[in-house]
């Protein structure tokens, strides 16, 4: 890094900045053609090509917003404190972000974004946050973070380098958005019109399949309560899933906790087994499904209920049954009953679920398995982009690797 320049965010602007946000009483202000962003617009997608709201030329004269021309960077200093993006339009701004202006002919503006993104830059800004309410930075702070800035050829290949795993990764999210889009599609025709278009009929949850059966879930599967409350934790102890666990119909390890087996109350019959279905009978999450798999069989349920089929019911299909939109609805007409969401025993036991025959239960839970096999490859292969990304950039913008020593191929990101 010898060769890098050291500098400061104040010296490379040209310019800055602030913003605000039109009064909402005058509603012609919010009608405009001027895209305006808040904080909450900055996400992992860097390079912003659209604006949250649109107001006038009128709300810009007559409030504190301003318009950042593009090829600028947004920099949130007080909400989301530390976000970056860059504007690739003319747009306005709120209280809570500041344009920065730069010098494109002498700086490459992604190599300055992606570095105000590194941890050290990060942890800086946290730890110069003020305020009694809203905590954020002064201008005084932003224009003093500290940048090292090799030559603007290095930082194009930098740039070149950190962009290709971004789209990568970008391509992934947009396997997964098609993926999820398709596999809800699919549940929708599977469960009204099954494996072979066929006619339908109506039923207390709604249009089935006319060769389909009806069943109160109670009829097919034994439910019982988990645990409740956890007992006393353990790092070795058995792992007990909780309804933060539960998404999508699979069981997230994120928060994981483990309890104390010698703990648990023997008049209890928490364990969970391959094939069981958990169902969250509490709190925001109240009517999630998850399937539980071999691999969490031995561990225990939280408050939620415990769901496990007969033979006569493909575990798979019941899961996919009760996240399906009529159940669902179903589920949130019986939860909102109480004053927080809320579902029993005797509820989920008289909750009624199409019923195929055994073989079509099973085929169906397959293409439905199979797209969410595509959907969670995608996520693992984000999850490894993502972490490549964080890598990488920390090591590029450090210098700790050189980008003479990357030769990167798109397969290696793809």
């Amino acid at each position: 890094m010898s060769d890098w320049q050291k500098t400061t965010v104040g010296k490379v602007a040209t310019g800055f900045l602030s913003g605000g946000t039109p009064t909402t009483s005058r509603a012609d202000f919010w009608k405009g053609e001027i895209p305006w962003i808040t904080s909450k617009w900055l996400s992992d997608k860097l390079e912003l090509t659209t604006g949250e709201k649109f107001v006038s030329e009128e709300a810009v004269k007559k409030s504190a917003t301003k318009i950042v021309p593009k090829d600028s960077i947004i920099f949130a200093t007080r909400v989301g404190v530390g976000k970056v993006g860059i504007n690739r339009i003319d747009l306005a701004i709120n209280q809570d972000l500041a344009g920065v202006l730069i010098d494109n002919e002498n700086y490459d503006i992604k190599f300055l974004a992606y570095q105000l993104g590194i941890d050290s830059i990060q942890q800086y800004v946290a730890m110069n946050k003020r305020g009694a309410t809203i905590k954020g930075i002064t201008r005084d702070c932003l224009e003093e973070i500290r940048l090292n800035i090799p030559s603007l050829p290095e930082q194009k290949k930098i740039v070149h380098i950190l962009s290709m795993v971004q789209r990568a990764i970008e391509a992934q999210e947009r396997i997964i958005q098609s993926t999820t889009e398709l596999k809800k599609a699919l549940m929708h025709k599977l469960f009204t019109e099954g494996l072979h278009n066929e006619p339908q009929k109506h039923t207390e949850i709604g249009p089935i399949p006319e060769s389909w059966e009806t069943s109160y879930l109670g009829e097919v599967a034994e439910i019982r309560y988990g645990l409740g409350q956890p007992p006393q934790q353990a790092a070795d102890g058995v792992p007990m899933i909780r309804a933060t666990n539960i998404k999508r119909g699979r069981i997230s390890e994120h928060g994981l906790i483990r309890i104390k087996r010698n703990a648990i109350p023997e008049s209890r019959n928490p364990y969970l087994r391959a094939g069981d279905v958990v169902v969250v009978r509490s709190g925001a999450y109240t009517g999630d499904v998850a399937m539980i798999t071999e691999e969490w069989a031995g561990s225990v349920a939280g408050y939620d209920l415990i769901v496990s089929p007969g033979n006569s019911v493909n575990s798979a299909f019941c899961a996919y049954a009760l996240l399906s939109a009529p159940v669902q609805q179903h589920f949130k007409g019986q939860s909102n009953r109480a004053a927080q969401a809320h579902l029993n025993r005797q509820q989920l036991q008289t909750t009624h679920i199409p019923l195929p025959s055994r073989n079509e239960q099973d085929r169906v839970a397959e293409v439905l398995d199979a797209a969410q096999m595509k959907i969670d490859y995608a996520e693992q292969r984000r999850a490894a982009l993502q972490d490549l990304f964080r890598t990488l950039l920390h090591e590029l913008m450090t210098a700790k690797t050189g980008v003479h020593e990357l030769e990167l191929e798109k397969e290696e990101v793809a």
